[in-house]
């Protein structure tokens, strides 16, 4: 059978509307679904109290202003030139340096997972309800499952708000609202997750805190010692003539116990590759640390390797991928990843590695008709074609993957539970009825 052929420019019209749609469409920035703050159009971007940062610019920058005005302007004075402008040109210099290091640790990407546009693939669970004499699959997803990291084996989970299994190291922030890799902590101070793309940053920026605060505390007893020895008194009234020097003496003692123990307290979690929120939850001073590669290789890490790129461009525009909302509630499935989260510790599954975890659960979000196979269609009173069983064993390049099996409260139904939803019933039934009474009626029509 002959069909015509499409209109001339059919195609050209199409892709310019396309274009045009494209560049209609929100920047990523723009349509951001964590809790950041961005500045100058997407290029910087900060956690949600990111005001704390001007907090802390202050508690820098004033100390060291009342340093320059009155403590190295006397000594400049008092010592020749060779070593006056040095004091003071020093203090500048540091200050910058300090500075540049506290943006860079607060106003770039820590290292945000991007957002999967659907979820993996659900379990389906033996034994589903009935609807109308008919099997209802249940729908389930591990909450956890088993990957390989240098030979041992480590838990990673399913997060409900970002729809992905978290890479090994990473967690979920609640304050920006995002799964972060090597989470570290989030620091009310920079106003930033502190991760895997910008810790050494942030320790830079606390070490050199705590040397400008040494500078400064010296060079304050060193200008009340310059007085004592000038004028001949004690030092007593030598302090009373520079109470600039007091204040600073004062307010950088008990800055120094802040960032130099938390300077300490962070040499020690590099020696031994350790992250704050790992310190605190998992305690590997009591059980192997499966990231310990040495103390050389654990600051190699830190401070010579490269820093990844970041996964998120923030000035792209929104694809239609990234644009898809999450699957809606057909038939009463609610979501995927049901119920709350679960202890950390279970044993008796095979580990993978997290490349081979990552290929099985994301196998499916390239194929066409991804969110419709895990949902129920009612198309001629049926259901459709449940998804794969994800319990069932997978291999992926001759490893054997194997979720972590945990038994899920389903969101099927209202109330949450393994049953049918009432409502749900009896539509079903009145379906049925509906059905057999038109039956019936055919029957003694052809009968006639």
């Amino acid at each position: 059978m002959y069909a015509a052929p499409p209109p001339r420019g059919t195609g050209l019209a199409a892709s310019s509307m396309e274009a045009e749609a494209e560049a209609d469409a929100p920047r990523v920035y723009q349509a951001w679904k964590g809790s950041n703050i961005f500045f100058l159009q997407g290029r910087f971007i900060f956690g949600p109290d990111v005001r704390s940062l001007f907090l802390t610019i202050f508690l820098i920058v004033a100390p060291i202003s009342i340093f320059c005005a009155f403590v190295a302007g006397k000594l400049m004075d008092d010592f020749s030139n060779s070593l006056g402008i040095p004091v003071m040109a020093v203090a500048i210099v540091f200050t910058i340096y300090d500075l540049t290091l506290l943006l860079l640790a607060s106003g770039r990407d820590p290292g945000i997972v991007p957002r999967s546009a659907h979820p993996p693939e659900p379990e389906i669970i033996e034994g589903g309800g009935e609807v109308g004499g008919v099997q209802t699959p249940q729908f389930r997803l591990p909450r956890m499952m088993d990957v390989t990291v240098n030979g041992m084996t480590v838990k990673v989970k399913y997060c409900d708000t970002c729809m992905l299994y978290r890479p090994p190291r990473c967690s979920h922030c609640s304050i920006c609202n995002n799964c972060v890799e090597r989470f570290d902590h989030h620091c009310p101070w920079v106003g930033q997750c502190i991760g895997l793309r910008n810790y050494r940053f942030f320790y830079m920026f606390v070490f050199s805190t705590t040397l400008l605060c040494l500078y400064v505390f010296g060079l304050s007893w060193v200008c009340i010692l310059k007085i004592r020895n000038a004028e001949h008194v004690t030092i007593w009234r030598a302090m009373a003539k520079t109470p600039a020097s007091i204040v600073l003496i004062i307010y950088t003692f008990i800055s120094v116990w802040f960032v130099g123990g938390l300077s300490v307290f962070h040499l020690y979690l590099m020696s031994t590759n350790q992250t704050t929120y790992e310190n605190f939850r998992y305690r590997y001073d009591r059980r192997a640390n499966p990231y310990n590669r040495g103390i050389m290789e654990n600051f190699k890490e830190i401070f010579c390797t490269s820093i990844p790129p970041s996964k998120n461009n923030f000035r792209a525009r929104v694809s239609h991928e990234q644009g898809l909302q999450p699957r809606s509630s057909i038939g009463g499935f609610m979501s995927p990843n049901v119920g709350k989260a679960v202890g950390d510790i279970e044993m008796g599954r095979k580990p993978v590695t997290w490349d081979e975890l990552r290929a099985v659960t994301q196998v499916g979000e390239n194929e066409e008709g991804l969110s419709s196979r895990n949902m129920m269609d009612d198309k001629d009173g049926e259901l459709s074609e449940p998804s794969p069983d994800l319990s069932r064993e997978a291999y992926t390049g001759g490893m054997e993957v194997q979720p972590t099996q945990h038994h899920r409260r389903s969101s099927w139904g209202r109330g949450g539970s393994w049953e049918t939803a009432p409502d749900f019933q009896a539509v079903a039934s009145a379906a049925r009825e509906m059905s057999r009474t038109g039956n019936g009626i055919g029957s003694s029509s052809s009968g006639a």
